[in-house]
């Protein structure tokens, strides 16, 4: 699944907040400080939430650097993150996604049009009982057609520092779960040597 030629191990952590970023008391910043080498997506406009423009700004990012990656993506920025890997050619770095409190592609209309369909990457999609962004079977919904396992957060609001999320381990623990699923893939596929064959 990963090239040795371009892949290290384990994964960069790549962030990708929503609309108006995530300040520092954010769990998304706070995740980023533990994990070496973490990434964040930047975008022009934090105030303007546009689709086609937000997932470009997480293309370029995967483009840029050196995979692979986990992307740990909320709200809005978790729409970018699955409108940019509908493009297949983006999807090869990437070990897993972890969408939380994805915002609802019907608020964000005006932002562009989006289509939600199966990702081709593992994924962890979080909902909460209590998000005014995201009813929970809207996330649920969501959840089923990425192909993505569904958690229920419960009374968690948006997920967010005015929720009460600021140092949260289980988001880090979500990110291993993605990260050790991965790996069997990553060495299974480096064990076999070109021109043998593997029996299953």
């Amino acid at each position: 699944m990963f090239p040795c030629s371009k892949s290290t191990w384990p994964p960069r952590i790549v962030t990708v907040p929503g609309l108006h970023g995530s300040e520092g008391a954010h769990w998304q910043t706070w995740l980023e400080r533990q994990f070496a080498r973490s990434l964040r997506v930047e975008q022009a406009d934090w105030d303007a939430p546009d689709l086609a423009l937000w997932a470009q700004s997480v293309r370029d990012l995967l483009a840029r650097e050196r995979g692979p990656f986990v992307l740990v993506a909320h709200s809005f920025g978790c729409l970018a993150a699955a409108h940019a890997l509908q493009q297949a050619s983006y999807v090869a770095d990437v070990a897993g996604v972890l969408f939380v409190a994805p915002a609802s592609p019907a608020k964000f209309a005006f932002a562009g049009g989006f289509d939600a369909r199966r990702i081709g990457v593992p994924s962890i999609l979080i909902g909460s009982e209590t998000d005014p962004w995201m009813p929970l079977a809207g996330a649920r919904e969501l959840a089923q057609r990425f192909g993505s396992a569904f958690v229920n957060l419960g009374d968690a609001g948006h997920i967010n520092t005015a929720a009460g999320y600021g140092p949260w381990p289980r988001a880090k623990y979500f990110v291993d779960t993605l990260v050790h699923c991965a790996a069997p893939l990553r060495f299974r596929d480096e064990a076999i040597e070109p021109g043998t064959h593997a029996f299953v």
